[in-house]
């Protein structure tokens, strides 16, 4: 996967079902702003408040929709829970699998590896490797994605720590291999572009499609300069829908631009007006 994949919203219903016609306006709507590929079932989708049964019809209904390559989330704790979505996500069309590390319980990077190692050798899909320590207080090691990277069914890797030496060694140590390394967080998609990165899964393009792409394209262009200046007048609007109001704060700016994000999942909550408000304002400035 290169360039810029939001990792889409999940547009549920006010009592709390998913709405499939929204989901698929919602596919049309980021694909015509010139998106590179579709993350379904990412942790901007609620996917750990849906069952099995819902991230499947999900990634179904987003994969039958697309035009783009679908980069479908299929991670959970254990491994037979995350074969059998990554083999459900085949079934539905998808052209790869996003999937995060193992987490509530912890596990050495010997136990790690041998999962993704595992996994990667049963999928009929290509697998990306997938650490947000926000969301699972699990840092896959340098270490770990340096020895994935040559598997012949690993693709890539979200990495979405936030750390610009990790991801500095992580390029460098994959430098060699057939291996897609995508940055996480929108505030610093120019910086690691800078670097190296062949794109980003970013929650802001699910709201900002059209100005995160211009910021990839600016830089491909040999504009680096331009491709900063865009990405720092971003960083307000990326802080307020993802570590300062999350996923409610993220809907309620996509709401703000007329997009079909639908209602939030309980026991996510909606932003207060105040809240509401303030993304508003953000978002009249695109």
């Amino acid at each position: 996967m290169i360039g810029i994949g939001p990792p889409l919203v999940t547009p549920f219903t006010a009592d709390g079902l998913i709405d499939e016609t929204a989901l698929r306006d919602l596919v049309s709507w980021v694909e015509s702003r010139g998106v590179d590929f579709l993350v379904p079932c990412g942790s901007n989708s609620e996917a750990e408040l849906m069952t099995a049964e819902e991230r499947a019809r999900v990634i179904e209904v987003v994969a039958a929709e697309a035009s783009v390559p679908v980069l479908a989330g299929t991670g959970s704790p254990g491994y037979e829970e995350t074969r059998q979505a990554t083999a459900a996500a085949a079934d539905a069309g998808a052209d790869a699998a996003l999937v995060v590390t193992p987490f509530y319980y912890p596990h050495d990077d010997t136990a790690l590896e041998a999962y993704y190692r595992d996994l990667a050798d049963e999928a009929e899909i290509p697998i990306y490797l997938y650490s947000v320590p926000a969301f699972t207080d699990v840092k896959l090691s340098v270490s770990v994605a340096e020895a994935l990277a040559t598997h012949p069914n690993i693709a890539g890797m979200k990495d979405s720590s936030g750390d610009i030496e990790t991801f500095v060694r992580e390029r460098r140590l994959t430098a060699d291999a057939d291996f897609d390394l995508l940055v996480g967080s929108g505030s610093m998609l120019s910086h690691a572009l800078d670097i190296g990165a062949d794109g980003g899964v970013l929650a802001l393009a699910n709201v900002a499609p059209e100005a995160t792409t211009a910021i990839y394209d600016a830089h491909r262009e040999g504009d680096v300069t331009a491709a900063r200046e865009r990405n720092e007048a971003l960083v307000e609007l990326n802080r307020a829908v993802t570590t300062t109001h999350g996923i409610p704060g993220l809907k309620a700016a996509m709401r703000a631009r007329g997009v079909p994000a639908g209602h939030v999942r309980r026991p996510h909550q909606p932003v207060s007006d105040d809240t509401r408000e303030e993304l508003e304002r953000l978002v009249a400035s695109l």
